[in-house]
């Protein structure tokens, strides 16, 4: 892997809040297309920071295993890496403190925070700062009905349409694709029908 100093690669992308001009806010993200396997790290610093192969890989998955055990006897994990909090719920709605039981309790996830860590190691490698990666004008995109018409009928050739799938065949966000997959579910004439697999909302044809 190179090493050249060539900034962060940032793509541009317009927000569904208006500015004081009347145009949409926009926002600055990562590239797409940009992403790596713990492999791939594992890889990366074997090559550049004299680890062995596999080390990396191994020292996550050990520490999940242990650090997982700990959490569900209650335990909040600090590492040089953030925390980790396991995330408590209730299965049904309960106003009275006594009355909850310990059957009412469900685990929801693990909360992390990175503090400010992550931010000091990655800024040290900032050193060619940002670079703009030019990315197709959502609005334009929505804006060709032909286009979307034509990637919604590919889609559909599986009987069905995820948000994920139509953002990467019609090159939106997935905010974006999402909004325009909602607007063939209203109006007089509905092309979709929206309902949920598992927790993936798939979109079917009228």
């Amino acid at each position: 892997m190179s090493r050249k100093k060539s900034g962060f690669p940032y793509e541009v992308h317009p927000t569904p809040k208006k500015g004081k001009d009347g145009r949409n806010i926009v926002y600055a993200c990562p590239a797409k297309g940009l992403k790596m396997s713990i492999e791939g790290v594992d890889e990366f610093c074997a090559k550049h920071y004299a680890t062995r192969n596999g080390e990396i890989e191994l020292a996550f998955k050990q520490f999940i295993k242990g650090a997982s055990e700990l959490m569900a006897m209650g335990y909040r994990i600090d590492t040089p890496i953030g925390s980790f909090v396991p995330k408590l719920g209730l299965t049904r709605e309960i106003t009275d403190a006594d009355e909850v039981k310990d059957s009412d309790v469900v685990l929801e996830g693990v909360g992390y925070n990175p503090g400010k860590l992550w931010n000091k190691a990655i800024e040290k490698w900032l050193y060619d700062g940002f670079k703009r990666v030019e990315n197709p004008n959502t609005q334009a995109l929505l804006n060709d009905k032909e286009k979307m018409e034509e990637v919604l009928q590919k889609c559909l050739k599986r009987g069905y349409v995820t948000v994920k799938v139509f953002a990467i065949l019609a090159g939106l966000t997935k905010y974006s694709a999402r909004k325009q997959l909602e607007a063939w579910t209203k109006g007089e004439h509905p092309k979709l029908m929206k309902s949920q697999f598992g927790k993936t909302d798939i979109y079917t044809e009228i």
